[in-house]
């Protein structure tokens, strides 16, 4: 009989290949016992809920009695509820109030701060500041603000002499009070964001643009503009996608009012649901949002990638 015996060094080297993949091992069995826990609380916070809440769609449950399957009766009844479809309207006309205000406020914001001037960082802070306070902090400001008996903004129209409105209380000002103050805080969300993207363009080629005989302006557009595009993108559909989920700022002053002006589809929905104890068609309400929403943001995301590869 023949035998083989492993030579020392091939010895040694399966040894070390051996204690490699034991440690990688290890490693890998304490990398995930340090996240388990979070992701844990991230799925049972997301998944459960929202696997939850698609059972539900087809039920109609009050939260005390028995659950009752329904079908498709709740996705039915989203097509004539007319509260519904002047909430969902609401919304749209806040969205075309609020993106597009916020992408130029925030353009506008990061090239005014993206200059080498004296306290640049605490200008870029304070316009960050708005963004970290809370929706109640904001919507106190608001009531502060807009008030129409006891409001700063009517006090200053009183002492220059011109007519006092009634923002919060009238139905076609409510909205646009809404939208300025989402822009108060939103905003810089963007100008932090355009500002990253500005300090990512090339100086080489904006120093070759002026050599050639480019203005300011001509630089923007022709040169710092179409490497903002991208980011534009993303933008837009970031601040759409907050603008359709409008909730926290309208139940911290307007609660939907006056007349249901300001009723969004988040509040509409937490109306259904936690007022009227109508879980199952509150349900269906959030995945058709959700479902719209989804088709909208993968449409214009295959939109803008397919016009980039036609330009190039």
């Amino acid at each position: 009989m023949t035998t083989f015996a492993l030579r020392p060094r091939e010895t040694t080297t399966a040894a070390a290949a051996a204690g490699r993949r034991r440690r990688s091992f290890r490693d890998g069995l304490e990398g995930w016992g340090f996240i388990t826990p979070a992701l844990v609380i991230v799925l049972g916070l997301t998944v459960f809920p929202g696997v939850w809440a698609l059972v539900l769609s087809f039920q109609k449950w009050d939260g005390f009695s028995a659950a009752v399957s329904v079908g498709a009766q709740n996705y039915q009844a989203l097509l004539s509820d007319g509260e519904l479809h002047a909430a969902v309207l609401h919304t749209l006309l806040y969205t075309v109030l609020f993106v597009p205000a916020s992408v130029l406020l925030g353009l506008f914001l990061a090239v005014a701060l993206n200059r080498r001037i004296r306290f640049i960082g605490l200008y870029r802070t304070a316009i960050f500041v708005p963004f970290v306070a809370s929706a109640a902090a904001t919507g106190i400001l608001t009531t502060y603000l807009f008030s129409p008996q006891f409001g700063l903004v009517n006090n200053v129209l009183r002492v220059v002499h011109l007519p006092q409105q009634g923002w919060l209380e009238d139905r076609h000002e409510a909205m646009i009070v809404v939208t300025i103050m989402s822009l108060w805080g939103q905003a810089a969300f963007t100008t932090v964001i355009y500002l990253a993207a500005l300090q990512d363009v090339p100086g080489d080629v904006i120093e070759a643009a002026r050599i050639d005989g480019a203005n300011s302006w001509q630089v923007f557009w022709r040169v710092v503009w179409p490497s903002l595009a991208p980011v534009t993108v993303f933008v837009g559909i970031y601040q759409a996608l907050e603008a359709l989920q409008l909730f926290d700022l309208v139940y911290a002053t307007t609660r939907g009012g006056p007349l249901d002006a300001t009723e969004t589809i988040v509040s509409y929905l937490w109306k259904v649901s936690f007022q009227g104890l109508q879980f199952g068609y509150g349900s269906a309400i959030a995945y058709a949002m959700f479902f719209v929403t989804l088709i909208l943001t993968v449409s214009v995301t295959v939109y803008t990638r397919t016009s980039g590869r036609r330009s190039r």
